[in-house]
């Protein structure tokens, strides 16, 4: 059966020249996670993808250097807002989308499978009727394959679920924005074991990425210094992970890639920001309701996970 959004998606690569995107990409270090601000310069139009809140799990503080300086970026250079993505609701990050949006404007927009989310978590956390699982708390939802711009740069997203049932890759211009799916060849792939992850899945939404022409540009949500490495790094091209993928390169089969996969997972400690993480990505970045005295409250549940 032919993929026709991954076709589309291959002929816009070929075909980017003078459409192309920049990038300007955030580290935030203590989350090891690159956020991107890619933008069209002729038509001072930008996206922000996978934006990061500062906080501290000890205190239960917030802050918004991370996202302040992505936002001084943004009134620096005169960018106008249109997009806040979401590769998918993180287990490693609060989101900033709401707090940018209130500041330059923009639409808070995710894959259409976070409802799939939202109903597990929905359940984990015991919120009420009062919480939608319908994705209705973003400004828009994209399906597989669906178009769009910045500016006059075209761009498409693609459904690669498998590190959960939502993750989104955007591919705009010949840049890919691949969210959690892969990591820098040395360091390999995400896992697979939240809450409807599946390991042979992500097996074959890397593998529907790694279809793409080889010379597009490949921008990661994550970096964790590989051993041997002294730099952070977020930046590589599709051809790299065909050739050096540590997981995943040419030649793996979805079964011996499944067996590592599942193996690793099984020795890996729970994200340290999961839990407060995900009840404000499931969200669209903002917090849950406040209470009558006026303060906002994360849930832990006991012994559930």
């Amino acid at each position: 059966m032919t993929d026709t959004a991954l076709a589309a998606a291959a002929a816009q690569i070929d075909a980017t020249s003078a459409a192309r995107a920049l990038v300007r990409s955030f580290f935030d270090e203590a989350t090891f996670t690159a956020t991107h601000v890619v933008y069209d310069p002729a038509a001072g139009r930008a996206a922000v993808i996978d934006s990061v809140l500062d906080f501290d799990p000890a205190s239960g503080r917030t802050a918004t250097r991370s996202a302040d300086a992505v936002i001084a970026f943004l009134r620096e250079t005169g960018l106008q807002l249109d997009w806040l993505l979401e590769t998918h609701a993180h287990a490693d990050h609060l989101s900033a989308a709401a707090y940018i949006q209130k500041q330059c404007g923009g639409r808070i927009a995710i894959g259409e499978h976070i409802a799939a989310v939202q109903q597990v978590f929905g359940r984990i956390f015991n919120l009420g009727g009062e919480f939608a699982r319908d994705g209705g708390q973003f400004d828009h939802l994209f399906k597989d394959g669906e178009g769009f711009a910045i500016g006059g740069v075209p761009a498409i997203a693609l459904h690669v679920p498998g590190h959960t049932p939502a993750d989104l890759a955007y591919v705009i211009g010949d840049a890919v924005f691949a969210g959690d799916t892969l990591f820098m060849p040395d360091y390999g792939t995400a896992r697979a074991d939240f809450p409807g992850g599946d390991a042979a899945q992500l097996f074959r939404s890397i593998r529907r990425l790694l279809a793409l022409p080889g010379q597009a540009r490949l921008f990661l949500c994550h970096d964790y210094k590989a051993p041997g490495r002294d730099d952070y790094v977020w930046e590589t091209t599709i051809a790299a992970e065909r050739v050096g993928n540590i997981h995943v390169h040419d030649g793996v089969s979805e079964a011996a890639f499944t067996a590592m996969r599942t193996a690793r997972d099984a020795k890996l400690d729970m994200p340290r920001l999961l839990l407060p993480s995900v009840q404000v990505n499931i969200r669209a970045g903002h917090f849950p309701p406040a209470e009558t005295n006026g303060v906002s409250y994360l849930k832990l549940p006991l012994n559930m996970l």
